[in-house]
Parts: C-alpha cells; sequence; structure tokens
C-alpha cells in the first residue's frame, strides 16, 4: 500500500469567501464588467449571465470571469456581466429547481445537475454537451492535518483511531462530502472486508469520530482552519492546497492510498437561458472552461484540468499517480444516491446509531 506525504509550502494568501454548505444559506457577488445589460444577445452582444455554482468554486471563477469577459469582448464585440452565487451544491441544485434564475450551473457533482434537469430546466442529454462528460476540470479527496502531523495520520484507518478528531462535511448536504463518504467506502471494501457490514462499521467508526458535520465544504475548512477544530479535515484536493496556500507554515496534506476521482458538473439552464436570450453566451461560458488559458487557471487553483496535457504542467503539484476509484464503481450518481444518501439510506443509518 502506497502512503504519500505531501507538505507544500506556498506564501501568498488567497481571499476566503463567507462559508456556506448545500444545507446553508446562499451568499452571491456580483462581478460587474462596467456596463448594464441589454436585452437582446442578438442586438449588441452585451448580456449578464448567472452562474450559480458550490462553495469551492469562488476563487477559480473570480479569476476565469476577467478571462471569460476578455474573450468574450474579442469574440463578440460586446460586454459581459457575471453574476456569481455560492452555497453548497445540493442547496444551489435546490434553489434553482424552486425558482433561482442561473443561466448556467457549475456543481459539485452529476446528481446535482440531473435535480436541476429533473424540475424541467435542464435538456436531456446535458452530461454530452461539453467534453469529458461536461467536467472541465476534476479533483481528489484528500486528508489536511496540521504541521508536524501530530497524530500520525496516513491513511483511511487511521481516522478511526480513538482520539482522532475528523472534520467533514455532511454528505445529506454537501457534495464533496459525498465524495469523502465515498472514499472512504472504497478504502474499506478494498482494504477491510467485501462484507457490507464490515464495510458499513468501518465508515461508521470514522463518523464516530467527527466533531463538526458542516453543511459544506468551506464550513468544514473553516472549523479546521479557522477555529481550530480536530485534528484532520477531510477535504476537497483544492481546499486543502488552498488552506496550505493560506497558512504555509501551519498545516500539510495527506494523499491516502486510495481516494476517489470528484467530477464537478457544469450545464447550462436551457429553459432559463433560453428566457433571458442567454443561451449562446451561456454555451460559450462553459464551452470555454476547455481552453488552453482556463484550463491554466483551473490548474492554479488547485483543480485538475481535464487536458491531459495541461494536467502534466502541474505533475510537481498532483500526485497524479494518486489511486483513485470513480463514481461508476458505485454504479452511477443515481444509484449511488440511492443507496446511501436517500433519507433512511446507508448514511442515515450509520450516523444515527
Amino acid at each position: 500500500m502506497r502512503r504519500r506525504f505531501i507538505s507544500l509550502f506556498f506564501t501568498a494568501v488567497f481571499a476566503a469567501g463567507t462559508l456556506t454548505g448545500c444545507g446553508g444559506s446562499v451568499e452571491t457577488t456580483v462581478q460587474t464588467s462596467g456596463n448594464e445589460n441589454t436585452a437582446a444577445v442578438e442586438e449588441n452582444k452585451d448580456v449578464t449571465l448567472t452562474n450559480v455554482s458550490y462553495d469551492p468554486t469562488r476563487e477559480l471563477y473570480a479569476a476565469y470571469n476577467e478571462l471569460f469577459k476578455e474573450h468574450w469582448k474579442e469574440t463578440t464585440g460586446g460586454e459581459i456581466e457575471i453574476t456569481q452565487s455560492h452555497g453548497g451544491s445540493g442547496k444551489q441544485a435546490l434553489e434553482v429547481a424552486n425558482g433561482l434564475e442561473a443561466d448556467v450551473v457549475t456543481l459539485a457533482l452529476e446528481y446535482d445537475v440531473n435535480a436541476v434537469q429533473n424540475a424541467g430546466l435542464i435538456d436531456e442529454g446535458w452530461l454530452d454537451e461539453f467534453p469529458e462528460s461536461s467536467s472541465p476540470y476534476t479533483s481528489t479527496i484528500v486528508f489536511l492535518v496540521r504541521k508536524g502531523n501530530p497524530k500520525n495520520i496516513k491513511d483511511w484507518d487511521d481516522l478511526t483511531k480513538e482520539g482522532v478528531g475528523v472534520i467533514t462535511p455532511n454528505p445529506k448536504t454537501s457534495g464533496g462530502a459525498c465524495w469523502n463518504y465515498l472514499a472512504a467506502w472504497s478504502y474499506a471494501k478494498k482494504n477491510i472486508s467485501e462484507d457490507e457490514e464490515q464495510i458499513k462499521d468501518f465508515v461508521k467508526s470514522i463518523y464516530k469520530n467527527v466533531l463538526v458535520l458542516d453543511s459544506g465544504a468551506r464550513g468544514a475548512t473553516t472549523s479546521f482552519v479557522e477555529n481550530g477544530q480536530g485534528d484532520v479535515l477531510i477535504a476537497w484536493e483544492n481546499e486543502a492546497f488552498l488552506s496550505i496556500k493560506d497558512y504555509p507554515e501551519d498545516y500539510e496534506i495527506i494523499v491516502p492510498s486510495l481516494s476517489i476521482l470528484a467530477q464537478p458538473s457544469v450545464a447550462v439552464v436551457d429553459k432559463v437561458a433560453a428566457k433571458h436570450g442567454t443561451k449562446e453566451a451561456a454555451t460559450e461560458y462553459l464551452n470555454y472552461l476547455y481552453s488552453d488559458e482556463a484550463q491554466r487557471i483551473a490548474g492554479d487553483n488547485f483543480y485538475r484540468p481535464s487536458n491531459p496535457e495541461i494536467l502534466k504542467e502541474y505533475k510537481d503539484v498532483f500526485d497524479v499517480d494518486v489511486n483513485l476509484v470513480t463514481i461508476d464503481d458505485f454504479g452511477g450518481w443515481n444509484e449511488a444516491h440511492e443507496k446511501h444518501f436517500t433519507d433512511g439510506g446507508i448514511f442515515d443509518q450509520i450516523y444515527e446509531n
């Protein structure tokens, strides 16, 4: 079993946003172009877009939106204003389904986009509308520990030990937390037992050590990093890197022997974009995420570019050889969600008992 310990040193400081989770309140920030929106894209190419996203993409889209404004100006001659909304992925999907008018959604997982589709707002076939199953960047799940790793945490089994305080969001409300849970489940299945009851016991022993079950990924980061709670944060890889960037002398990243390929999903909200006359801009906004420039912005913000050649440029940042399972190992998101995260599912069974 390969176990890697990574200590990273950065000196720049990133600007962290207000923290919400899937079950938390929604925070909206507006990045303006300096021009008021006009009624129709086809008249002069000036447009306003709303991107409803999840918690940890704040820094990524703050940078990408500036790049896209330049691209839109160069290709259409018009101005674009981008309204950015962040919150927990599941809550964001629910908000859009219930009337929050997003032109595009950029959420933590396919299941949340499907929830918007099921509300009649996204056309069939969205998963194939953009390359890589409409996932322009990926991530994985790692551990963030305090400098020196005082609890000697190296792998998932260390999170079950007595006296180890774990911080992770709630998979009932947070997309990132679902990835965390499934990664732990996969480790137990491979290393503990194929027997489901023993797997449940292993995952339950991790959640018994959870001190704070925040509603979203950024909230969990705040609990661990800013509030000093716990010994280990189960985190999106990009969240862990951002914490190192902000506090290079205080934290370290542990890459477990097995993790999961986390694939955030993007989609045009077809019904809303048609209503707003923004379909052209919305489609290009997501399509341009696959450009070389945007892929490097993803890498600079510690997301793994979907372009394998550009990902190679970040081989000194990411462990590109980490052992990753995928959602396909769970039968896809519909099957995984039904089994593990619906009311009365396995998570409820192990956490409530």
